[in-house]
């Protein structure tokens, strides 16, 4: 899905039909081609003219190694590429910025640089970090004529290994909110399609976990929410539609669970892997000392622990992305903002006016 955007402090609209936009961004396996808000984001300015269209883990809530942390499985590594290519189509490009989404380390999950591949119309390419689990690689090209082209293409290696369910769950405890550090207590807000806040989400919660130790609670909020929606592949609904309608895929299984276990103090968060989620939560063992375990809302029932290998792009469902500042993004996609290059004075209305043709790559295989 792609969404054009006028820049608001701007005159006149967006007229984008031709732009050529592919992207890999999360979807559904055999399910969505893109993850639910995972929108390719194009906001190109042109100049005000006539008739003219107008177009910007070292955290704590990583589980460090310990006595109680969870144990990880069977390794696979494997070699995927991310990046941007851009075409000028129809006259200048410039002031040209794309963010993409690329992998970071996780306790299960190890990244490195294998090789870049930048053309010389790059001037520059850098990373940031997102509060939460998000990454991304800052493109920059400062101008590209009609026809030229120019591409960043990083190819990273990914070692994740899968993640086994403790032996012991009697040790894990859900942790005070006073005491949840406070990267970790952004989980028990709610987020885009996560709304853990609704009278019928918290009642569910309530009646579920009554009179159940803490892991009990957490496994039989597992298991409501796999008893409550019924694998069926859709359009995005989200916890509470999900829940009413009683049919969902992966996103609605991740997105309700998450949101039980959020309106039951325990925090939770979904894991984006190429074409799929999939949710974990956080408890505490006797020192105070904190664990995220996974579970596989959809599919094999997997509680605990994951046999899961793909690479895990992000973690989160409430990203603050600097580009845009407007709105809470459950997926950070990628983004691309620029402006055409004025056409010399006399030139009339007709004149070319450029706009970029875009090629985003994430996660394709080497």
């Amino acid at each position: 899905m792609i969404a054009f955007r006028s820049n608001p402090h701007l005159h006149g609209s967006l007229h984008f039909s031709e732009v050529s936009v592919r992207s890999l961004t999360p979807g559904r396996i055999t399910l969505r081609s893109f993850a639910p808000t995972a929108m390719v984001i194009l906001l190109w300015f042109a100049p005000a003219l006539p008739a003219a269209a107008q177009f910007d883990q070292g955290s704590s809530s990583n589980s460090p190694p310990g006595a109680n942390a969870p144990k990880t499985d069977q390794s696979e590594t494997s070699k995927i590429q991310f990046g941007v290519k851009v075409k000028a189509i129809g006259g200048a490009c410039r002031g040209i910025v794309a963010t993409i989404p690329v992998p970071l380390d996780w306790p299960e999950q190890k990244v490195s640089v294998d090789s870049e591949d930048i053309s010389p119309g790059v001037h520059e390419m850098n990373y940031r970090t997102l509060q939460g689990g998000a990454k991304q690689m800052i493109v920059t090209i400062p101008v590209l004529n009609a026809g030229e082209e120019a591409h960043a293409l990083v190819t990273f290696e990914v070692t994740r290994s899968s993640v086994l369910p403790p032996d012991d769950t009697s040790v894990y405890k859900e942790c005070p909110k006073d005491k949840l550090p406070k990267d970790v207590l952004q989980y028990l807000m709610p987020s885009p399609y996560i709304e853990s806040t609704h009278p019928k989400i918290v009642a569910l919660a309530k009646d579920t976990t009554e009179g159940k130790t803490d892991w009990e609670k957490v496994e039989a909020l597992y298991d409501i929410t796999r008893e409550k929606i019924k694998y069926k592949n859709g359009p995005l609904k989200g916890a509470l539609k999900g829940l009413l309608d009683g049919t969902g895929d992966c996103e609605e299984l991740t997105s309700l669970f998450v949101a039980l276990c959020r309106a039951s103090n325990i925090p939770a968060r979904t894991v984006w892997v190429p074409g799929h989620c999939y949710p974990e939560f956080y408890l505490v063992d006797g020192a105070g000392q904190g664990y995220w375990f996974p579970c596989q809302a959809a599919g094999a029932r997997a509680f605990g622990g994951i046999p899961e290998h793909r690479p895990i792009l992000q973690k989160g469902d409430n990203f603050h992305d600097p580009d845009r500042p407007e709105k809470k993004l459950r997926y950070v996609s990628e983004f691309l903002k620029g402006s055409s290059v004025t056409p010399h004075s006399g030139t009339g209305a007709n004149a070319p006016v450029g706009r970029p043709q875009v090629q985003f790559l994430g996660g394709e295989s080497t």
